[in-house]
Order: structure tokens, then C-alpha cells, then sequence
């Protein structure tokens, strides 16, 4: 590892100067809103299937395992929470930034690997893609979806491995841009979750 205790000192970083410059830079912020709109849109569109075959879509959401779903919403709304703890104590320069960071990746390898028990289950009852219009979506989406984790863990690793080559403002500005990533996984999930698990 890199990133040592030793390497961020007890001095604070400023904090953004200006609204039209928001943690994480506008890029991101762009990519964000695509990415939610992309997600809005096949909510939509599974919804108003839904009113379609309604007995499909109640039967099928019926064999989805709704406590393992609501296991993964705490494990991955608590990485959301290490995320901003690991961003503030860098940012205040507390050495325990790293501690909350690896908790943070510790929480997305949870959700991944418990998301990965509830595939192997629906793969063993013969609940993939073709099944019906409910399993077409609900992989597309959650596939989709645990894509988009795997990249932010990605994302805070290589972090952590360069961050020490970098100014502490870029560096920061960087963690930024990766959680601001990492907290939109935490967000299409909390849209999926009730979608999927839920609503039917």
C-alpha cells in the first residue's frame, strides 16, 4: 500500500471554492446524471411492462430473495457511509482516512460477493436471461448495476496506489471524483432496490 498514515499531515485542504465546481468536477457530475437518466429510463420501461404482464411480474418478483436484497441495501448504504468519512478525514488531514477507505472497498467486496450467492440461486433455479420480462430486467439491471461497483472499486484502488505521486489537492480532488462515483452506486441501487424487490 502506497498511501501511508505518514503521508498526509495535520494541515487541513481547503474545501471547494466555487458551487459551479462541485466535489468530483462537472465531468463527473455529467456522467452522473447520464448514467441516472439511463437508469430512470429502464425503470420506466420495466414499470409500464410490469402493467403488462402484471401475474408475470408478481409471480417472478415473488421468488427474489427479499432479505438478501435488504442485506446488501445496509452493506452498500454503509460503504456510501465510510466513502464521505474516508473524503472528510483527508481532507482534514486525519490519518485515519485509510481505515475508512479499505472499509469502504471491504463493504462494495461484500455486496459483490453476496450479489454474486443470490445469481448463483437464480442460475440453479433456471432464473436467467429469457426466462420472462421480469428476469430479462432484472439482470440487465442489477448486471448493470454491480458493473458499476466493480468499476468504483477500480477506481478508489488505483487511488490509493497513486495518490502519494500527486499534490494533496489533486489527490483530493481525485477521492472526490471517486466517491462522488462510488455514492451514485449507492443511489441506483436505493432505485433498483424497491423496484425490483418490492414494488411487485
Amino acid at each position: 500500500m502506497n498511501v501511508s498514515d505518514t503521508a498526509v499531515d495535520n494541515s487541513a485542504l481547503p474545501g471547494q471554492k466555487s458551487f459551479y465546481y462541485p466535489p468530483g468536477g462537472l465531468l463527473m457530475w455529467i456522467v452522473i446524471l447520464l448514467e441516472l437518466f439511463t437508469f430512470g429510463i429502464a425503470i420506466v420501461i420495466f414499470m409500464y411492462s410490469g402493467r403488462q404482464e402484471p401475474e408475470v411480474f408478481h409471480s417472478s418478483a415473488a421468488r427474489l430473495d427479499v432479505m438478501m436484497g435488504s442485506v446488501n441495501t445496509v452493506v452498500l448504504l454503509t460503504s456510501g457511509y465510510y466513502m464521505a468519512r474516508a473524503v472528510e478525514f483527508y481532507r482534514t488531514g486525519r490519518k485515519l482516512f485509510k481505515t475508512q477507505l479499505l472499509l469502504t472497498l471491504l463493504a462494495g467486496l461484500l455486496f459483490i460477493i453476496l450479489k454474486s450467492v443470490e445469481y448463483t440461486h437464480k442460475i440453479g433455479q433456471g432464473l436467467t436471461l429469457g426466462s420472462n420480462t421480469f428476469f430479462d430486467f432484472y439482470w440487465m439491471l442489477t448486471g448493470f448495476h454491480l458493473i458499476h461497483v466493480l468499476t468504483g472499486m477500480v477506481i478508489l484502488l488505483w487511488w490509493m496506489y497513486t495518490a502519494h505521486k500527486r499534490p494533496r489537492e489533486t489527490a483530493l480532488s481525485h477521492l472526490e471524483t471517486g466517491a462522488a462515483f462510488w455514492h451514485l452506486c449507492d443511489l441506483i441501487w436505493l432505485l433498483l432496490f424497491p423496484v425490483l424487490y418490492l414494488i411487485y
